[in-house]
């Protein structure tokens, strides 16, 4: 039997020894004084913690922390803050680059999440070698991932599976909600390894064979209870896989699922005849009420396919805010709808499922401007969109004319438009003129513009001038030809109280007019934060110019 003084002798090292292979010592480390406690948890290793707390009677979690202000207070904190400290610092400690990604709430969970995930990866690289042939189970975990754990050389002597992938996922799968799997772990057996997880996202690549197919479908299956994220990426689909997909996904006695963010992005389709993939692709949308995010990106789509799939959209139940069709060839998608058709419109006179939807992203779809046209008519019956993306179309002026009477009316909506991007548009300095007379004058101003990679010149300086007048917050100029003139003519243009807090003027070769430019503005925006104002030949004695008004600024990130 090990008392207490006897156990406040042992060394920390000692300790967590004893901890991992004798549980007769938890009862005493439990009933330590709390300074004593703490100081024990803020140095073990994640196996030796685990333990400690999960097999802690629940009547010390409201131990009194005398080392805290909650103490001299009158409240008490309980030791689990204690370990959710000691999680977190664990998590820094291994993955300082991800910690300042994370918001979490229970930093146990996140530990262990990320930790299976590393196992997954490693046992993924092996898996894919051709001399591999044996189970994903007993795959054996780097000695670099099992020091991080706490794991000690003796432990593989005393018959543990501490070493193998199986007892990984095993003990600590269950904290695993959000997993991405390579298409080597799509197979029946990471059913089993995984089968206490509660998945809630999964991302998986380079799915391509029957069996991977196969393996992912009954996965998905275990946890369409949960599951509610599912992308893939560089994957090959067929209809019949489609059609697996639902069937894995359907909840017990209904034909719905639950999934509510789908994405499938650079991925190709086996199907000769697109149609019949669209069918199936339809019949999945139509099944899932709880659709909100929608993204078909860089999948080599054309028209049709983009056709069927928007018209299954205005059907669908679903309140769907984020369609994203960017980096396809869809050209002519919407030239076919009829928007006073009755068929689809609610009684409102609103299509009836596109009235929720907030981010619309058509980038690089080798749009043109009767596109533009067509898509005016769509985006009227839009009542919510706030963010809009148009890049890399060649819509040119006449396209960007045909949009402005909607940006006018969106702007008198409860839910005006706020982002707008117009990146290489092949727009001109006319074309932008006008848009920027139009934006400047709206009831609701854009918080964001984006006329980047537009060869727009110094012509355009003097719109520019009256549109940053408004409440515009980011403001993106890169490469439009502005030059030094284009500079001058910014700086000449009248600025009070500017509401701009980041902005992008790269690449626009302006010189010493450019730091000419950046030191008024600085001093003109009291809320900027952030400039980008690389590539522009500017000379030494620029520094000068900008470092002065820097001095008097409340806090601008620079980079040149």
């Amino acid at each position: 039997m090990v008392n207490v003084p006897s156990l406040v002798s042992l060394s920390i090292d000692a300790v967590k020894r004893e901890l991992l292979h004798k549980d007769d010592l938890l009862s005493h480390v439990y009933e330590l004084p709390p300074e004593l406690f703490n100081s024990l948890v803020k140095c073990l290793p994640p196996l030796a913690l685990q333990k400690l707390q999960s097999e802690m009677p629940f009547k010390n979690y409201d131990d009194y922390d005398s080392t805290s202000n909650d103490l001299k207070n009158g409240r008490k904190r309980g030791r689990n803050g204690n370990f959710e400290t000691a999680w977190k610092a664990l998590f820094k400690l291994r993955w300082p680059d991800l910690v300042k990604h994370v918001q979490s709430v229970d930093w146990q969970q996140i530990y262990w999440e990320t930790h299976v995930q590393n196992c997954l990866d490693e046992a993924a690289e092996l898996a894919l070698l051709p001399s591999f042939s044996g189970c994903l189970g007993e795959i054996q975990i780097s000695e670099n991932i099992m020091k991080y754990i706490g794991y000690v050389d003796h432990m593989s002597n005393s018959g543990s599976d501490y070493l193998k992938l199986s007892y990984h996922c095993q003990q600590f799968g269950c904290y695993a909600r959000c997993l991405r799997l390579q298409n080597v772990l799509c197979v029946a057996e990471s059913c089993q390894l995984l089968r206490n997880s509660k998945l809630q996202s999964l991302l998986v690549r380079w799915i391509r064979s029957v069996e991977h197919a196969d393996g992912l479908c009954k996965l998905l299956s275990q946890n369409c209870r949960t599951l509610t994220s599912l992308e893939f990426v560089h994957c090959k689909l067929s209809s019949s896989f489609m059609d697996a997909i639902c069937g894995s996904l359907y909840l017990r006695g209904v034909e719905t699922h639950q999934i509510q963010h789908f994405s499938i992005s650079t991925s190709s389709f086996l199907e000769m005849d697109p149609v019949s993939l669209a069918h199936r692709l339809a019949s999945f949308l139509n099944s899932g009420r709880s659709l909100r995010s929608l993204k078909l990106c860089d999948n080599h789509l054309d028209w049709n396919f983009a056709q069927r799939v928007f018209s299954t959209l205005l059907d669908a139940s679903s309140g769907l805010s984020s369609l994203d069709l960017s980096e396809n060839n869809i050209a002519g998608w919407l030239s076919n709808f009829n928007w006073r058709s009755s068929a689809l419109l609610s009684p409102s006179g609103m299509t009836k499922s596109l009235q929720s939807l907030r981010i619309l992203n058509l980038r690089g779809n080798n749009l043109r401007k009767d596109d533009a046209g067509s898509l005016r008519y769509a985006l009227v019956h839009m009542p919510s969109l706030e963010i809009l993306d148009l890049s890399d179309n060649q819509i040119e002026d006449d396209g960007i004319r045909s949009l402005i009477p909607y940006f006018t009316e969106a702007s008198r909506k409860c839910c005006p438009l706020t982002d707008l991007n117009l990146e290489n548009c092949e727009l001109s300095s006319d074309g932008v003129t006008q848009l920027l007379d139009v934006l400047s004058t709206l009831e609701m101003p854009l918080n964001s513009l984006s006329v980047a990679d537009n060869r727009l010149g110094s012509q355009v300086a003097e719109a520019l001038g009256n549109f940053w007048g408004t409440s515009i917050q980011i403001l993106n100029l890169e490469a439009i030809g502005l030059g030094p003139s284009g500079f001058q003519k910014l700086k000449d243009v009248g600025m009070e109280n500017l509401m701009l807090v980041e902005i992008n003027i790269s690449k626009n070769r302006g010189g010493i007019e450019t730091a000419k430019f950046l030191s008024k503005l600085i001093s003109r925006a009291p809320k900027l934060v952030a400039v980008n104002a690389a590539y522009n030949l500017m000379p030494v004695e620029s520094l000068t110019l900008i470092c002065s008004a820097l001095k008097t600024s409340t806090g601008c990130n620079y980079a040149c």
